[in-house]
C-alpha cells in the first residue's frame, strides 16, 4: 500500500477519534503540509465519506455528525495485539463472554484483508494463553456495574463479607480493578473505614450504584496499590526483614513490592506488620534469595514450622 493511501486512512482515523481538527493539527500529525491535507480531505470525499469543512484562517475539519466507519486496516503488530487480547479474554472464562468474543472475532475478520485474516486465524489456532480462571463465577458478574461506576466516577453500595466476618454494607468510591492469580479485586476509597481499601469480588454479595460523585486520584494504579497494601495492612506484629539481594533481583521476584524496600548494609530492608506469621513464612519460603528476620521472633518460629513441613514432605 502506498504512503499517501496510508495517510488518507490515518486522517480518517484521526477525524473519527478526535472529532474536529484544524488543518495545522492534521498536517503536524501526518507529517505533511496543509495543501496536502486539503488533497487528502478531497480523497475522503471522493470515497463518499462526508467531511464538514470550516472556513477561516486555519480552517477545521470533522466528519458529519453520526457518521461512523470501522477501521479497515491493521498492521501485523496491531493484529497480534488484538488476537492475543481476545485469547486472554477468552481464557479469563468470564460469564456470558464466549458469544461476545466470537462476535468480535467475526467482525474483525470481515474488515481485514485476506493476509491479515489468515494471520489472525493462525494466532487463534496455534497460540495458547494460560491464565488462572476466576475462582468464583460471581466475581465476573460484578464487573459490569463496577466498570460503569468507574467510568461515571460515582460511588457504589456493596454488601461485603470480609474473611470470617459478617456481611457489612459499605459505600465505596471505585478507583480501579485488578485480576491476580485467579481472583478479581476492587481498589477504592471506603467511606466506612475512611481510607483506601482492597476488596475481593468473590466476597462481594450485592452491589448497586450510588449517585455520590467522586474524583479519582490522578495516576492511580490498582496493581501498585494492591502490592503496597500487602505490606501496609493493619496487624498486631511489627515485621523487619533484611533481603540479601539487590533491587533488580528483588523486583523480578516480588514485582512492585520491591519499590517499598529500603537500602540496608546487608541488602534491602522491609518494614511492615502482619496478623499471620504463618502466611508470611509461607511467602518468604518461596523467595529465591536469602534473608534475615530481625523481628518478630514468632515469624522465625513460623518459618521453622514451614521448613519442617517441607522436609517431611521431601523425605516421604
Amino acid at each position: 500500500m502506498s504512503g499517501p493511501t496510508i495517510r488518507v486512512l490515518s486522517l480518517l482515523e484521526l477525524l473519527q477519534s478526535h472529532g474536529r481538527l484544524s488543518g495545522s493539527e492534521i498536517a503536524a500529525r501526518l507529517g505533511v503540509d496543509k495543501r496536502t491535507v486539503r488533497r487528502y480531505i478531497r480523497a475522503l470525499e471522493d470515497l463518499g465519506i462526508p467531511v464538514t469543512t470550516e472556513q477561516g484562517r486555519d480552517g477545521g475539519y470533522m466528519l458529519v455528525a453520526g457518521f461512523k466507519l470501522p477501521p479497515m486496516m491493521f498492521t501485523n503488530d496491531e493484529t497480534l495485539a488484538l488476537s492475543l487480547g481476545l485469547l486472554a479474554a477468552k481464557n479469563l472464562q468470564l460469564p456470558d463472554t464466549d458469544t461476545a468474543i466470537s462476535s468480535i472475532q467475526a467482525k474483525l475478520e470481515r474488515v481485514m484483508p485476506a493476509k491479515l485474516k489468515s494471520r489472525t486465524r493462525a494466532i487463534a489456532d496455534n497460540i495458547k494463553v494460560i491464565i488462572p480462571a476466576a475462582e468464583a463465577e460471581t466475581s465476573g458478574q460484578h464487573l459490569a456495574p463496577l466498570l460503569e461506576a468507574i467510568e461515571r466516577q460515582c460511588s457504589v453500595i456493596i454488601q461485603y463479607a470480609a474473611y470470617q466476618q459478617p456481611v457489612v454494607a459499605r459505600q465505596v468510591d471505585p478507583y480501579g480493578l485488578l485480576f491476580r492469580l485467579g481472583r478479581w479485586y476492587l481498589c477504592g476509597y471506603c467511606h466506612l473505614r475512611l481510607e483506601l481499601r482492597t476488596f475481593r469480588l468473590d466476597r462481594l454479595q450485592h452491589i448497586e450504584l450510588h449517585p455520590h460523585p467522586f474524583q479519582r486520584p490522578a495516576g492511580f494504579d490498582s496493581a501498585e496499590h494492591f502490592n503496597r497494601s500487602l505490606f501496609d495492612m493493619p496487624g498486631n506484629l511489627e515485621v523487619q526483614i533484611v533481603f540479601h539481594t539487590d533491587k533488580q533481583t528483588a523486583a523480578r521476584a516480588i514485582g512492585l513490592t520491591a519499590s517499598m524496600l529500603i537500602p540496608h548494609a546487608d541488602g534491602l530492608l522491609l518494614n511492615s506488620r502482619t496478623d499471620s506469621c504463618l502466611h508470611l513464612a509461607q511467602w518468604l519460603s518461596q523467595l529465591p534469595f536469602d534473608f534475615s528476620i530481625i523481628e518478630p521472633p514468632e515469624l522465625k518460629q513460623a518459618l521453622k514450622q514451614q521448613a519442617g513441613r517441607l522436609m517431611a514432605i521431601a523425605q516421604q
